[in-house]
């Protein structure tokens, strides 16, 4: 096929003189072969320039958070001007809208039981991601919220008794399986504490803060607190005493407190303000009519379970 002359320029062949036959034969066919080559070359240039196509135009994001995160969670962010959409802030108040144009845009943000400040902001994309379009979620007025959770296991939790301390407190009881709720809270800080007869509970309290949003999980959990005591018994003094006081210390050999309120008379004492999974280490002492009294007894250990 013959090239098409506009569109390709290639070298002519060099006119070859061939002073013999043998060499004039070698050389011709070497030149002949580089035309062909650069021939080939010439074809392959042209056709690559007819079938560029052109880059897609690129696109950016505007971006900013709501916060707190308790107005920020789930709020409607809407974008409008060169192009609109909406988004819906994460659980941190984070919102994010990607694919835009150059162009001037409007974000405002929405949520029921929530104002905004500012209520809208604008924006101008041009050439370049848009980022830090932060606004700040306030509670109206009026609005109220719940703290709410659970006691485990319904052993312990079904009937147990809930303080609220607070801005607003309030005493509630579980449910058959151990849930509570309080409402109609407004903002603030509060303390929860369970209790019923027979048990203990972990954590023994919370703490929380009501910010905008009702609060749930606020759980515990109950375990069976069995009373322990200690029963103390002594041999007498072998010097007329008028009675005999009873120490108690969590440290073997020392630091001892006297736990009887008065001169006890008997051989025998029952300690029943001991804690579980607790040492204690006891003496005796004994005290004649006139007050005094003599040196510590032997130590005695007792182990609480």
């Amino acid at each position: 096929m013959k090239p098409d002359s506009k569109k390709e320029v290639c070298t002519r062949l060099p006119r070859v003189s061939r002073p013999h036959p043998r060499a004039g034969w070698t050389l011709l066919a070497l030149v002949i072969f580089t035309a062909i080559a650069f021939s080939w070359g010439c074809a392959g240039f042209v056709a690559g320039q007819n079938s560029s196509n052109p880059p897609p135009p690129p696109t950016y994001t505007i971006s900013g958070t709501i916060s707190p995160a308790a107005g920020g969670n789930g709020a409607t962010v809407t974008l409008s001007g060169a192009s609109s959409a909406t988004s819906t802030a994460d659980s941190a108040g984070n919102y994010t809208f990607t694919g835009l144009a150059n162009g001037a845009y409007a974000v405002t943000p929405s949520k029921a039981g929530y104002t905004f400040s500012p209520t809208s902001m604008n924006a101008t994309v041009n050439g370049g991601n848009v980022a830090g379009l932060n606004f700040t979620a306030t509670a109206q007025s009026g609005s109220t919220f719940s703290i709410s959770g659970s006691i485990t296991p319904t052993t312990g939790g079904a009937g147990a008794m809930v303080t609220l301390s607070g801005p607003a407190p309030a005493t509630t009881t579980t449910n058959s399986s151990g849930a509570y709720s309080f409402s109609g809270l407004s903002n603030g800080s509060y303390t929860v504490t369970p209790t019923n007869a027979g048990y203990s509970f972990a954590p023994a309290s919370q703490s929380v803060s009501v910010n905008g949003a009702n609060l749930t999980g606020v759980n515990f959990a109950a375990s069976v607190t069995q009373a322990h005591s200690v029963a103390l018994t002594w041999n007498a003094s072998t010097s007329t005493v008028s009675g005999y006081n009873v120490y108690r210390s969590i440290v073997s050999g020392g630091f001892y407190v006297k736990i009887n309120s008065s001169l006890n008379t008997t051989l025998s004492y029952s300690d029943t303000t001991v804690s579980n999974g607790t040492t204690y280490y006891y003496v005796t002492t004994a005290v004649d009519s006139n007050g005094v009294e003599s040196l510590f007894s032997n130590e005695v250990p007792a182990v609480i379970p």
